[in-house]
């Protein structure tokens, strides 16, 4: 049976089981990347993909604040196997765009199922086979759907809701508090003065973005961070379209430069921090004064602890020059009535006041698992390369890079599940589960992520949730693209670290 003749048939009714050989879970960048790669590299399998959200874009759908747009190139946040043909820097409008075309060229529409809300999965080592139970957010009827393996792409923080810290006395502030990840669509900027907490992409994003409506804008950080302005092009694209080269050399030219460059700064900056360190903050003072880049944008720790964003333009910086918005770099002590006062004793004036403080963290959607009526607690196993867990099988979660562009892992893991599930096929098996070898019985695990190498808030609030991770390359997500490029393709399937079984009992018939 074919993908094509199960989604033909209607969405099955409450009480009614449906089958797939792989359900996708989210239909944002790492969902369409998964379908596309499940069409390419495993024709025979039948799949489908679960979606909460409306459509297909997941944070770009989502996120709908002033000026949104990407914090990292799209040559390699696009998929190798899409061309990209914009700005490097490119908006959500336009991200959506790109993803839209990718699913209608290669057909996968009709594998999506929108407003399906996973509420749990349990898996069965009798019959090797997830049982998934949901509820359809549009008709508030249930679902059930059975699958034999399980590609979580939901990403890694929650949707609904962003994250705000318990400020006190923020119930006594008379004016409108906002989170950018729920935007309101009535919000009315013109003429008002507003305060932008936070100091990440978003903040840098929504600055420029509105400070020409607002009468004044002020970015109110607790501590510095990093930025990389410059222009939003890429003049080696932009020269071998002059030669009319085809688009998609274009792309994979482009694409490997950029990767080497990222590469060499990467490297640099644990190598060379302070002279890293030197040439960001000398591109800021191409832009501001040096008493503004001391006091405002000189970060305490070295580059990329934290997600260094691109700043197209230096837009942000030059409406800091400008004057149409000014940086306090200080802790809040509490709201007042008119705004917020800080631990200096400064009191700031705002009629809306703007969140951009970060995520809550999402572990696998926060899905109920359970494994032969045991329920998973993701912390207590121990990650296989940042994509698997020890004592859950037929499972990957696409969790990509921080010092890359996302969607590189979404593409390596692609072929990482599509080999696999090749593999399975050929061995006659229908279970793969990963577990510590014997030497690895008395390795010492530690947090999801060393916080020595990467700190964001988001993560910080939330380790205790995640898997841990072991000292041996296996055991870990070294987040290090560069080496997992190579290392994943050559990864062996008979190792000792993956357990294969088949089922205990004779398989269920397709539904």
């Amino acid at each position: 049976m074919t993908g094509t003749e199960t989604l033909e048939k209607p969405a099955a009714g409450a009480g009614q089981t449906e089958h797939f050989d792989v359900l996708v879970v989210g239909a944002g960048v790492s969902g369409i990347g998964a379908a596309y790669h499940l069409q390419d590299q495993t024709p025979d399998r039948s799949y489908i993909v679960l979606e909460t959200l409306e459509s297909f874009g997941g944070t770009w759908l989502t996120h709908k604040y002033p000026g949104i747009r990407s914090d990292s190139d799209l040559y390699t946040f696009g998929y190798r196997f899409k061309p990209w043909v914009g700005a490097p820097i490119a908006s959500a409008e336009e991200i959506l765009k790109y993803m839209g075309e990718v699913i209608e060229e290669n057909d996968i529409g009709r594998h999506i199922r929108y407003r399906h809300k996973i509420n749990s999965a349990s898996w069965s080592s009798e019959d090797n086979i997830w049982t998934i139970e949901g509820t359809r957010l549009d008709t508030n009827e249930p679902f059930r759907i059975t699958a034999n393996f399980l590609w979580m792409c939901q990403g890694y923080y929650k949707h609904d809701e962003g994250y705000t810290p318990d400020w006190p006395d923020m119930d006594k502030y008379k004016g409108q508090i906002v989170h950018p990840q729920t935007w309101p669509e009535d919000i009315e900027l013109k003429g008002k003065k507003v305060i932008v907490i936070g100091s990440g992409a978003t903040a840098a994003t929504l600055v420029p973005a509105i400070a020409g409506d607002c009468e004044h804008v002020t970015l109110l950080q607790r501590s510095p961070t990093y930025f990389i302005p410059g222009r939003n092009e890429n003049e080696l694209a932009d020269r071998l379209r002059e030669l009319e080269v085809k688009e998609e050399w274009i792309h994979e030219i482009t694409r490997r430069e950029i990767l080497h460059t990222q590469d060499e700064f990467t490297r640099r900056s644990f190598e060379e921090p302070e002279v890293v360190r030197k040439e960001l903050l000398d591109a800021v003072r191409l832009f501001l004064p040096e008493e503004t880049v001391q006091k405002h944008f000189t970060p305490r720790y070295r580059p990329w602890r934290q997600r260094i964003a691109f700043v197209p333009d230096g837009d942000i910086f030059q409406g800091i020059a400008s004057g149409k918005a000014n940086v306090v770099t200080d802790e809040i002590e509490r709201f007042t009535e008119k705004g917020i006062l800080t631990k200096s004793g400064e009191e700031l004036e705002a009629d809306i006041i703007i969140s951009a403080t970060g995520f809550h963290l999402s572990v696998l959607g926060d899905i109920d698992f359970a494994v032969d009526g045991k329920k998973v607690d993701y912390a207590d196993t121990v990650t296989y390369r940042g994509m698997m867990f020890t004592g859950v099988p037929n499972l990957v979660w696409v969790f990509g890079y921080f010092r890359a562009s996302w969607t590189l892992r979404v593409d390596l893991l692609g072929d990482f599940v599509c080999r696999l599930l090749n593999h399975m096929k050929e061995k006659g098996v229908s279970k793969v589960t990963v577990e510590l070898r014997p030497e690895d019985k008395d390795m010492k695990l530690g947090p999801w992520i060393d916080p020595e190498d990467f700190n964001p808030g988001y993560l910080m609030r939330s380790m205790h949730l995640l898997p841990k991770c072991g000292d041996k390359p296996e055991w870990r997500h070294t987040q290090d693209y560069w080496k997992e490029k190579d290392e994943l393709p050559l990864i062996d399937l008979d190792s000792a670290e993956f357990v294969y079984a088949k089922a205990k009992t004779k398989e269920k018939a397709v539904a």
